[in-house]
């Protein structure tokens, strides 16, 4: 007897971890085809093509960019049993552009352990990061069509406004310009260069009108400028061109820079900003700001360090 109820219950259990495992397979296939399904194929630097009626991206175009079989990455959105390792969980996530929640809930629903937790998961190859450091002092950043900030070095971080105190679902150029004091406050000739900017953005969205992205970024800048709803309506369009601009840096005063755009594939999706200096006293101000951010971040090296000293020190002094 004792052994029949030793089986049952053994039994029991069993098919409750068979069927926890199934649930979990399940939400984990709806969360990949979600992501999926979100990003436009000019954030990763792929072309649209002429025929496409899925939403964001293809299967294969995923498996494409983490470098993994079709056929196996097709059977995790179909919630079959298969085991997925760590690397190619990694390789996912950097194709998705997964932040780091959705990153730690990919690697939860996979029941794997994530060996790079912290990670952000821009889309940026890391040829183009290192890229943007060596154009140091010279502001560089990645930014795809819908104006998204991808990447940038450490001189454009600080350029319009310290981009690390900006919440990363508004590292936006149009949305900062509308709604970032600071940033706005930077723009010398402002109602200029944000009209131009909308009209920017219209003449780029006409290949992306029914897509939920920009339908959303439309919807809210509506929602949070009436300076935008008014210039949008004008229904003005122009598209992308390279020119000196002139900004106003807060604590190095003015900069003119000559703007200038690189496609980073064989269509327009990302594309890499460089702002060179248009006059001599510009490049000694950007060595200046260059030599700001650099102290920033060794500052905030440094008090890293001690926080984590302080708590390894922590349990001996009880």
């Amino acid at each position: 007897m004792t052994t029949m109820v030793h089986d049952a219950t053994t039994g029991a259990m069993a098919e409750s971890r068979s069927a926890g495992a199934e649930i979990r397979r399940g939400e984990l296939a709806a969360f990949l085809r979600s992501r999926r399904e979100r990003i436009t194929p000019e954030q990763v630097g792929l072309p649209r093509g002429r025929r496409r009626r899925t939403p964001g991206l293809r299967r294969e175009e995923v498996a494409q960019l983490s470098a993994v079989g079709v056929t196996w990455y097709t059977w995790l959105e179909q919630a079959r049993d298969i085991h997925v390792s760590a690397q190619v969980l990694d390789a996912i996530a950097r194709a998705l552009l997964l932040d780091r929640s959705e990153r730690a809930h990919l690697f939860a629903l996979a029941g794997a352990i994530d060996p790079s937790p912290a990670s952000e998961c821009t889309g940026v190859p890391q040829s183009l990061q290192l890229m943007l450091e060596r154009l140091e002092p010279f502001p560089a950043c990645v930014q795809n069509s819908r104006f998204d900030l991808l990447a940038y070095n450490r001189t454009y971080r600080l350029l319009m406004c310290d981009l690390e105190q900006v919440a990363p679902e508004d590292r936006n150029c149009l949305w900062l310009a509308f709604t970032n004091d600071e940033w706005r406050s930077s723009l010398v000739d402002r109602d200029e260069t944000i009209r131009l900017m909308a009209a920017k953005f219209r003449a780029v969205m006409a290949e992306h009108v029914a897509e939920p992205a920009w339908k959303a970024m439309v919807k809210r800048l509506e929602d949070a400028s009436s300076e935008f709803r008014e210039i949008w309506a004008r229904h003005e369009v122009l598209r992308p061109g390279d020119k000196i601009k002139v900004y106003r840096q807060s604590r190095v005063g003015i900069l003119r820079l000559a703007s200038t755009s690189l496609w980073t594939g064989p269509q327009q999706g990302s594309k890499l900003l460089t702002y060179t200096p248009a006059d001599v006293e510009t490049h000694e101000r950007l060595a200046r700001l260059h030599a700001l951010a650099l102290a920033e971040e060794a500052a905030t090296e440094e008090a890293a360090t001690e926080e984590v000293a302080t708590e390894q020190a922590a349990p001996a002094a009880v």
